[in-house]
């Protein structure tokens, strides 16, 4: 088993309304900074340009649950589960995000990989507290 951390953020807006902005590829850029330079559909995938390299992106199926589950493909065959849920917290919204260390990845890379994600999960409750 991978070792694994989640993560999550408290965000005060109702739970379909982070699921709308956050299955929306379009919107990566306006918070998962960290993540994602600019994004773009390419043949019916989603393209998204990492400070690392281009990767393709594909969410879970719409769904009533608030499973934001996504894929992360970065090179053919070797494709990254990234699950996630936005869940009901009072009259706003709990986001979780599972982080996974895969088997090559070092600790101090594991550790990056958490803060960038934090980082992005802040920005997240930014924008859309500044849209309510």
């Amino acid at each position: 088993m991978l070792k694994s951390l989640t993560l999550s953020i408290s965000i005060n807006r109702a739970p379909r309304e982070v699921y709308d902005f956050v299955s929306n590829a379009e919107n990566l850029p306006k918070w998962a900074k960290m993540f994602c330079l600019s994004v773009r559909k390419t043949n019916g995938d989603w393209i998204v340009e990492t400070p690392q390299s281009s990767v393709k992106l594909r969410f879970a199926e719409r769904n009533a649950l608030g499973v934001l589950d996504h894929y992360v493909t970065a090179s053919p065959g070797v494709e990254v589960y990234v699950p996630m849920r936005v869940v009901q917290n009072g009259q706003g919204s709990e986001l979780l995000f599972t982080l996974f260390q895969a088997k090559d990845t070092p600790d101090e890379k594991f550790a990056e990989d958490k803060r960038r994600v934090n980082q992005d999960l802040r920005n997240l409750k930014k924008v859309l507290e500044a849209q309510a």
